[in-house]
């Protein structure tokens, strides 16, 4: 079943108008009540800290619709020249309404509205909806990762959907959509075709309007250097869907006609009432919005910055998510430019912060590799550090992250060249060193070993960061290294030869390589650090 509108509503030209109607839905903070809301009603009730979360809010939709609330609220209080929130639904409403004076009727936040005309996140078509035009019958038939080719998540699965699902997934296609071989193209808020977007940021303790007041915050804190810097309009187009959009190349808008802090659309959308249901009609979109942005730098505060030989780029999250080699680089800023909304404020608790990472994943051929979310818990004194920002004390943490980082992989290596011997039937020769399947086998019994020491990694890390005795710690955590991977070798023996002899010849002699690796002059750290517990 489709999204069913009663007949009353059916003969109307709009409805769905988020200013008025409560199509929203959060759960509240203390109690767990789910509430109804307008967008306006949802502000305060943010302001208010009542928001525990939005239980029709899929995964993936998550940042994008915490990154439009945040947005639009800093529109609505810039265009009122106000630095602090309204703290009523009624000034809310005025402030909304106010954004799009040539629709003061609401058409502009309607959900449903004549086609010549915006609606909430749908550009005014210019002429008919063509017979190219495709009917999509569920709200996730139109979403980002409706899933990666049926991979990630079934496509037309959301059969009782209500406003709110076509709405989410307004958000998430307009805002962070990739492009699709050349039919449609990609948000500029990210790096190019291939490119993803993330979201990053750090999230104070308490209720999740505790989160959107902090970044609303930082977000009006940067607006003067997002417009120098990037080259926006400080009076330009805040709200992309006002603007009517045929698709053509000369429809395109470029950074100069945007507003610093502008909601995109990035796709030709529509939806309208089918009979009597919501239905949406889709268009191809060959040419681009918003003109190409070089990689997709546009001020975004949840955006880190990547750089490597091609120059600066939006950061992509790439199919393997955020193990612990990536996570570090987003934590302690070292190749990796952290965006605003990362890096700790002075005005923030020291206690309870957490770094929270989550994007969908570019993967091979352009495809959807999945959504990946990580939050990291910081310690105490590393907050003070990052917020302080003196450089010295970055760049000794950072230093320590990143030996700890190229230790572990050693000690990975060495639990590999021993399952190698395991499954050689203790005969590791050159040649059998360079077989492929036989390194990918390898690698895949030392999985358990990888996956404990992601799991324990930034513990660990902040245990080393906040001690006096330093060395003392590092000591101990590459002992820890060791009897894991050497607990995940003795594991792996069911996998070697199973005859008496041969087998037992096998396990010796897969011991004897890890034992021997550990205490090589090659790895003096951890050498010392086993010498040490004797």
């Amino acid at each position: 079943m489709i999204t069913e509108i009663s007949a009353s509503d059916a003969e109307k030209t709009m409805f769905g108008n988020l200013l008025d109607e409560r199509l929203l839905h959060y759960r509240r903070t203390n109690t767990g009540e789910r509430t109804a809301t307008t967008l306006p009603e949802l502000f305060v009730a943010m302001v208010q800290n009542q928001v525990r979360d939005f239980p029709a809010l899929r995964p993936h939709q998550r940042h994008p619709w915490h990154a439009f609330l945040v947005q639009l609220a800093a529109i609505a209080l810039h265009r009122a020249e106000r630095t602090e929130p309204f703290t009523t639904a009624t000034e809310w409403r005025v402030a909304l309404l106010a954004l799009t004076p040539d629709d003061p009727d609401g058409a502009a936040w309607c959900l449903v509205s004549p086609f010549d005309r915006p609606a909430f996140m749908q550009a005014a078509v210019l002429g008919d909806l063509a017979s190219t035009w495709e009917t999509k019958r569920t709200p996730d038939e139109i979403d980002v990762i409706k899933a990666s080719k049926n991979h990630d998540l079934k496509a037309q699965r959301m059969t009782r959907a209500g406003p709110e699902d076509w709405l989410f997934s307004l958000v998430s296609l307009q805002t962070q959509s990739p492009s699709d071989s050349g039919s449609y193209k990609e948000s500029s808020k990210m790096d190019g075709g291939w490119g993803r977007r993330p979201g990053m940021g750090i999230v104070p303790p308490g209720g999740y309007g505790c989160r959107w007041l902090r970044d609303l915050k930082i977000l009006l804190a940067e607006r003067d250097h997002i417009a120098e810097k990037y080259g926006f309009n400080r009076k330009g187009v805040a709200l992309a869907w006002l603007l009517p959009w045929d698709g053509s190349a000369m429809s395109a808008v470029s950074v100069a006609q945007l507003d610093p802090f502008y909601i995109e659309v990035s796709r030709r959308v529509r939806v309208n009432c089918d009979a009597s249901f919501y239905t949406a009609k889709t268009a191809t979109t060959p040419n681009a919005r918003i003109q190409s942005i070089a990689g997709g730098l546009t001020g975004d505060i949840w955006s880190p910055i990547d750089q490597d030989q091609d120059g600066r780029k939006v950061f992509t999250t790439r199919p393997y998510g955020f193990g612990y080699r990536t996570a570090v680089n987003l934590l302690v800023p070292t190749k990796i430019e952290l965006s605003p909304a990362m890096k700790p404020q002075r005005f923030d608790p020291v206690v309870g912060l957490k770094l929270n990472m989550e994007s969908i994943a570019w993967g091979p051929k352009n495809t959807n590799a999945g959504y990946h979310k990580r939050e990291i818990a910081i310690g105490k004194k590393l907050a003070v550090m990052l917020a302080s920002a003196k450089q010295a004390e970055i760049d000794e943490v950072a230093a320590i992250s990143k030996s700890r980082v190229e230790q572990l992989g050693e000690i990975t290596w060495m639990l590999e060249q021993a399952l190698m011997v395991l499954l050689t039937h203790d005969s590791l020769s050159k040649s059998k060193m360079k077989d492929e399947a036989l390194k990918e086998r390898a690698k895949r019994f030392s999985q358990p070993f990888e996956a404990q020491c992601d799991a324990e990694f930034f513990p660990e890390l902040f245990e080393e960061i906040e001690t006096p005795d330093r060395e003392a710690v590092r000591n101990r955590w590459l002992r820890t290294l060791a009897s894991r991977a050497e607990s995940v070798l003795q594991s792996a023996f069911a996998a070697g030869p199973r005859s008496g002899q041969l087998r037992y010849r096998a396990q010796s002699a897969a011991l004897d390589r890890l034992h021997s690796a550990m205490r090589s002059e090659k790895f003096p750290a951890l050498a010392h650090a086993l010498k040490s517990k004797k």
